[in-house]
Formats: structure tokens, sequence, C-alpha cells
């Protein structure tokens, strides 16, 4: 009886005991299932260019992060769905490639900021991947630019055995890792659609179809294996860069030069025609469209025409429409930096970290303002003796620096320590505001106002030769 009542008993506590593992196994099961549904995402920045962080899609912000003492942050996100984002850090910006249970910590100095880039923890390896496919293709410009002169069969040749090696790397990378299908998608197409828009380009450059060596039709062959539909490509640069130029090639007739027609409202016009005529995806129509607009907008002696671009950029559907506020803002923008109207305000600080309106620098003479980065040091220095050698010639205008990002104490000491007077040195206090309102869309922009503040040069390059014949002519 004893050992039937045991046998009983332990029966009885096995299932107990079977029925406690099966509950926590379906709880485990429960919590791994919310794990790999988020993302996270860490890094350190070296040298930071100020103490903020932005993650976009697209144009979408996804969330603003402010870095802590050690110029760290950390973000965690369990809504975020597979696809390219962007990291920004004013006024560099990263691509990162991200899907549901990656948690990433990433990595840069600011001083070399592609160079030093770096992704470690789960979905680091796609990821080093990119930018080192990156880096390679940026070393590789120079060597392909000095090969647009061969002939269309060697200049494919040429793409063709490097697009091999790429290849070659990838197959052992794939090999290696286990990856989902859009992680391959992306990260073949890192290299795939950056050679095709290297052919697109050296079509462009050597002026038309009859400049192919009469091979044109072989020569385009290698967009069969391309897709205009890859819509999960559709915040992807390489991709989009691809296209941008194989419109501009589709858009040209009748034997026409692109170098003669690039600049031409008309033909940013019939580039949009060929997005609307081949693009289908909704999400890829739209940001093609947007790039499209903004390659006319900021063209500057286009603005007479940026009108016309506009309302028929507002006839076009899905897809357009969404940024027809957005471009008109822009194009206000570019009408409010004219000559003869007043300068924008904006929110600035000198080295003593006070906050003003920049119409407070108006003085009793002309005035330039020129701009720099604390992440491009060097492109300070020389943009300084440039400074010192207008000083000399034009001494009756004031020169401006203004930093695009919060200045702090380091950059005032070296500032110093270079003698460059800091009564001159300013900064923007909101990059993302300050840059909408002046346009600025290159960091060696050059503005030049009278001394009541009305805009005698807007859109000006302050290295160029042209800008001084423009200080000359306007000296008083």
């Amino acid at each position: 009886n004893k050992i039937i009542i045991s046998t009983i008993f332990f029966n009885f506590s096995l299932k107990k005991l079977m029925k406690q593992i099966y509950l926590v196994f379906i709880l485990l099961a429960a919590c791994n299932s919310i794990e790999e549904n988020k993302i996270f995402i860490g890094g350190h920045i070296i040298n930071p260019s100020s103490k903020h962080l932005t993650i976009y899609n697209g144009d979408k912000l996804i969330d603003s992060l402010i870095l802590d003492k050690d110029n760290k942050f950390m973000y965690e996100n369990d809504s975020m769905s597979s696809g390219i984002y962007k990291l920004e850090h004013p006024p560099k910006n990263q691509t990162i490639f991200v899907e549901p249970g990656d948690s990433m910590w990433f990595r840069v100095n600011t001083k070399d900021f592609d160079a030093s880039i770096s992704f470690s923890g789960k979905g680091a390896a796609k990821n080093n991947f990119l930018m080192d496919t990156y880096l390679e293709l940026k070393n590789e410009r120079s060597f392909l630019s000095s090969k647009y002169s061969e002939n269309s069969k060697k200049f494919k040749s040429i793409i063709d055995s490097l697009m091999l090696l790429k290849n070659t790397k990838w197959k052992k990378f794939d090999s290696i890792n286990i990856l989902s299908d859009l992680a391959k998608k992306i990260t073949k197409s890192s290299f795939v659609y950056s050679y095709a828009n290297r052919l697109e380009r050296y079509a462009l450059i050597r002026g038309n179809k009859k400049n192919l060596d009469s091979d044109s039709i072989n020569y385009f062959k290698f967009r069969k294996k391309l897709s205009l539909k890859e819509e999960e490509l559709s915040l992807f640069e390489p991709y989009i860069k691809y296209i941008m130029s194989y419109s501009s090639n589709k858009s040209l007739v009748n034997n026409q030069y692109f170098i003669t027609n690039k600049n031409k409202t008309n033909f940013n016009i019939s580039r949009l025609k060929v997005i609307d005529m081949e693009i289908t995806s909704f999400k890829l129509r739209s940001t093609l469209f947007r790039s499209i607009a903004y390659d006319e907008l900021i063209n500057f002696n286009n603005h007479k025409s940026h009108k016309e671009f506009i309302a028929f950029f507002s006839k076009l559907e899905n897809g357009a429409d969404q940024y027809i506020n957005e471009l008109t803002s822009l194009y206000l923008a570019i009408e409010n930096m004219q000559t003869g109207k007043k300068l924008p305000s904006i929110e600035i600080e000198d080295s003593n970290f006070r906050k003003f309106n920049s119409s407070s620098l108006y003085g009793n003479k002309n005035t330039v303002i020129y701009f720099w980065s604390q992440t491009q040091m060097n492109y300070f220095k020389n943009t300084y003796e440039l400074v010192l050698n207008y000083r000399k010639k034009f001494p009756n205008y004031r020169f401006i620096g203004i930093c695009l990002e919060p200045l702090n104490s380091l950059v005032i000491d070296f500032q110093k320590e270079m003698n460059i007077p800091t009564e001159n040195q300013f900064a923007m206090v909101n990059f993302e505001n300050g840059s909408k309102k002046w346009v600025l869309t290159m960091l060696n922009k050059g503005i030049i106002i009278d001394k009541n503040g009305f805009i005698k040069e807007g859109f000006g390059i302050f290295t160029s030769d042209k800008f001084e014949e423009i200080l000359y002519n306007n000296y008083r």
C-alpha cells in the first residue's frame, strides 16, 4: 500500500512539476518573443559636434536623443520595422540597416567620421559590411573617374571586374552569417546598384548614345538584371542614386547632352515624367519625386522658373502631393534670400555662450558671413586664411564666422590659440532652423549683407574666385 501511495504521489508530483516547467517555458517563449520584436541601438560619439542625435526613417523623425556626460546614448524601440534608418549628428549622418531583434553598439569619432565608424553586437555584421563596401567604393572614385575617357566596352569591363570582386566578398560574407532575405538584398544591392549607377553616369558624362561606340544596346543590357520596383530599397541611397541617373539618361532625347541640359528646369520636369511613367511603388515614387524636386530648387539660378516646376509637381499624384508644402516652404526660403531682401533672423550665440538675434550683427559696414563646422577643423583653418586675405583687400567689410554647431570651451580655446578674434565668431543655436532660413546647403556658402542687413549676395560660394569679384563689385 505504501508503495502504491508513493507511486501515486510521485506521478502526481511529476505531473505538477511538468506543468510548472511547461508554464515557465511558455513565459520564457513570450519574453523571447518580446525581445525579438525590439531594436536596441546604443553608441559612443567621440568629439561630438552637439549634444543631440536624431533617428530618421526617410524624412520621418523617429526620435531625438541627448548624449549623456560620457557622450553616449542608448535607445530601445519595439515598434520599428526592418529597414533603412539614418542616425544624424549635425552636420554628419550615418545610414544603418536594422531588423527586429538587433542589438547594436555604434562608435564613431567625428574627426574622421566615415573611417572611424564601427558596429558591434547582434546586427553589426551587416552594417560593418555596408560600411566597408561604402569606403571601398569611395576609394575607387578617383580611379574610375580617370577611366571615363576609355571606350564603353573597356569601361564596362572594368566595372564588371570590380563587381566580380565585390560579389565574391559578399558570397563569403553570406556564407558565414545568418541573414534574412532583406539583409541579403540590401547588402548585395550596396555594390550592385552603386556600379550600375557608375555605368549610367558614364553614359551621361560621355555625352549621348552616339558616343557609346555605336553599341548602346549592348551597353545598357545591365539594366535587364535590375529592377525599378524595389520598394524595400526606397530609402537606400545606392538604389536611389541609380534610378536618379537612370531617369536622367531616359530624359535625354534627340542626341541631347547631359552637361548642357542638367541645370534646366524642363530637364527636371522630364525626369519627373520618367518616374511617373515607370515607377509604380508609392514609397519609391515619393522618394524620387522629392529628390528631383530638391535638385531643381537648390539650383538657385533657376529660381525664376521654380513656380513652373512646382505647378507641374503639384499635378503629380501618388507620392508627390505629400511634399508640396515642404517644397513651397523651400521655395519661399529661397525667395527670402534673394538680393535686396532683409536677411532672415535666426538665433545665434557668442563665445560667452550668450544667445541673441542675428539682426544684432548688422553694423556700420557691409558684412560677410561664412560658415564652418567643428567636425572639419582643417577646413576652418583654410577658410580663415582666406578671411585674412580678404580683410587686407577689403578692409571696409566685416567678416563673421558662423559655426554650424553650438560652441564649447575647447573650440573657443582653439580659436584663441590660433589668434582668431572671438568677437567675430558665433554659432547657430538651432542648426535645423538656421539652415532652413538661410538655405544652407553647403559648408562653403558665403552671404553678403549691407550695413542695414539687406542681402547683396545670398548664394555665394565663399571659396570661389567669383566671390572675390562679388566683394569687389559691392565694395564701399
